[in-house]
């Protein structure tokens, strides 16, 4: 059994409603805008192929990323992608670097943020985490150094550090690749430990159903998910979100839907897809 299966084995579903539906793990603080500075980036590698067994099977790979038109209401107020730029060692182990950013906003309540994430091809185990947000009067810069093994993280721009809840953790962006590996059946609510925080697990999924959606880049048929994670901010307990995946193999972002406190009615709609290449391809029956 791999690693990756024996996550989704303990994964606990239950039928148990939701009380509160946040953005939480997907967009911890997006007010219009989330990722633009390399900060922490490494040289991209080329995967030895004697490691490449040991690679988890996920429907990604580098190379691969979206493109979002960000809404206020009806109206569009910026632009954000999601990308797997490529793969890195982080302190001696090949880890996936991925990058979220949303830029945009209003005449006087600008945008600008960049969310990075590094995080392990084998296990998915999150290993490095950078938020840099610049939304209207708020900056705030955080560096995570995380250590499964060892069973810590670290902020590298405090030095403050806490111990993990998990020896598999994750951020905001690994979980939404995380999520995209998960069965998704509707009517289901998956609940995992496995934020790097103990404070904001657990973390839910919740599989309210199916709809078609068309956006800019097209019609999909896609799943609807509401995620929920104990955060503060914009995104605390009280606010909505539903995340829709693609209801095929790829489990693609497709549109994501919040109701932010104050700012109201905020959106992503898929713009264009650029295909990536999995470092490893499923076999029959996984």
């Amino acid at each position: 059994m791999s690693i990756l299966q024996s996550w989704n084995d303990s994964i606990r579903v239950s039928s148990v409603p939701v009380l509160w539906v946040l953005l939480g793990f997907l967009l911890p603080a997006l007010s219009m805008a989330e990722l633009t500075a390399q900060q922490g980036g490494g040289r991209s590698l080329e995967l030895p192929s004697r490691i490449e067994s040991s690679v988890a099977s996920v429907p990604f790979g580098p190379g691969e990323r979206t493109d979002y038109d960000v809404r206020l209401g009806r109206i569009r107020v910026g632009e954000g992608s999601m990308e797997l730029v490529g793969v890195e060692h982080v302190r001696g182990r090949p880890s996936y670097h991925a990058s979220w950013v949303i830029q945009g906003g209003i005449p006087l309540a600008r945008v600008d943020d960049h969310f990075q994430s590094w995080f392990d091809i084998e296990t998915l185990a999150s290993r490095r985490f950078i938020q840099d947000i610049h939304e209207v009067r708020y900056t705030s810069y955080r560096h995570f150094e995380i250590y499964p093994s060892e069973g810590h993280w670290e902020r590298e721009d405090t030095g403050h550090q806490e111990d993990l809840p998990t020896d598999l953790p994750l951020d905001e962006i690994s979980f939404i690749y995380f999520a995209r590996t998960l069965p998704l059946e509707v009517g289901e609510t998956y609940e995992m430990d496995r934020y790097f925080r103990e404070d904001r697990n657990p973390v839910t999924l919740r599989v309210v159903g199916r709809e078609v959606v068309e956006v800019p880049a097209g019609t999909f048929e896609t799943l609807v998910v509401e995620p929920i994670i104990k955060a503060g901010g914009l995104f605390g307990e009280g606010g909505e979100a539903k995340v829709y995946f693609t209801d095929d193999e790829r489990r693609l972002l497709v549109k994501l839907e919040s109701r932010v406190p104050v700012v109201g009615s905020l959106s992503l709609h898929l713009r264009e897809i650029r295909e990536g290449r999995p470092l490893r391809s499923a076999s029959p029956g996984q």
